[in-house]
């Protein structure tokens, strides 16, 4: 920890509960990352993901994880996107081949755009989907929205509808048998589609986990 933050002072220690992790301003980051690669072994990025703070500004910051394959060591960054309306951070496919579909996920899931990127593009959802899942605004259930072939529209007449979900925490039983003991939510009656009539107001029941 000490020898990264004596080389490279514009580094600050991030609270982490596994691995170091620091936070790297983002004119800093191309050089940062480089250096980590080719002079302190960390060799394989083995994910590039967002995090959305929403109310804050950055709103959104890109989280890098490095791998040593030779030291078995992790190391975590994080950096500030530019931009909070539309995210953008600098690409790093040119440095590690493979942050090409992880920048177009992160991409697709939260709108950031990744300045050098060769082909940024969807990789899960369709093109033209208007909004970007892991965003904190988005509605755990999604959106109804149109098929992406106008064809299959046509011919079936059905819609992508959102998908109810049921309020957690989840907890699994820890009884009975295996089909018995899926996790299950403590309150059943929550979802974003359905609100209750007043007259159906009430706290749901607690689960019985033991059954």
């Amino acid at each position: 920890m000490t020898d990264l933050l004596a080389r490279y002072d514009f580094l600050q220690l991030r609270e982490s509960l596994d691995h170091l992790a620091y936070n790297c301003p983002p004119d800093r980051l191309m050089a940062l990352l480089q250096a980590l690669r080719d002079e302190h072994g960390y060799d394989l990025l083995s994910d590039v993901t967002a995090i959305d703070h929403f109310e804050a500004s950055p709103r959104y910051e890109v989280v890098y994880h490095l791998f040593s394959t030779e030291q078995h060591k992790w190391v975590r960054i994080a950096t500030p996107c530019a931009g909070d309306e539309e995210p953008v951070c600098p690409s790093v496919v040119s440095l590690w081949p493979g942050a090409n579909w992880h920048e177009r996920e992160t991409y697709d899931m939260f709108g950031i755009r990744f300045e050098g990127h060769p082909d940024l593009r969807r990789i899960l959802m369709w093109d033209g989907y208007p909004w970007y899942p892991l965003r904190k605004e988005f509605p755990l259930a999604g959106h109804e929205v149109e098929l992406p072939s106008a064809e299959t529209t046509e011919r079936t007449g059905a819609k992508v509808l959102p998908a109810p979900m049921m309020g957690g925490p989840f907890h699994a039983p820890q009884r009975g048998t295996m089909r018995k003991r899926e996790p299950r939510a403590d309150d059943e009656s929550w979802t974003e589609i359905r609100h209750k009539r007043p007259d159906e107001a009430q706290a749901p029941k607690p689960r019985d986990f033991n059954t």
